[in-house]
């Protein structure tokens, strides 16, 4: 009973930048950005796809997607990420990481 919260784990993986861009060079792997269109123009992994976790479209778009592909997503802080992730693997999603600190922790150059 007192473990009520934590017998259950996440079926997604919290990784960290080098752990994440790791990831990203597997063949096959869909890196998503999960921040609003605004944020995304402003700067985003290059290759991502900018999905907006807020926008009541995500989930008819998430189900469009391959779900047996990899699928890593991203956002400012981690904190959007990590629900979409949520999201993800509630719908069925077999492979999904999530980048811990966002863009705000990514050590590399954005692009336009």
């Amino acid at each position: 009973m007192f473990n009520l919260f934590n017998s259950t784990s996440k079926a997604y993986q919290n990784l960290q930048p080098a752990e994440f861009a790791a990831g990203l060079r597997q063949t096959g792997a869909l890196l998503l950005d999960v921040r609003r269109p605004d944020e995304f123009a402003a700067g985003h992994l290059p290759g991502a796809v900018n999905l907006d976790v807020t926008s009541p479209e995500f989930a008819q778009r998430v189900a469009t997607l391959d779900k047996a592909q990899p699928t890593y997503v991203y956002c400012r802080s981690g904190a959007r990420s990590a629900t979409a992730a949520a999201q993800l693997t509630g719908a069925g999603f077999s492979t999904v990481a999530n980048l811990l600190g966002g863009v705000m922790d990514w050590p590399e150059q954005l692009v336009h």
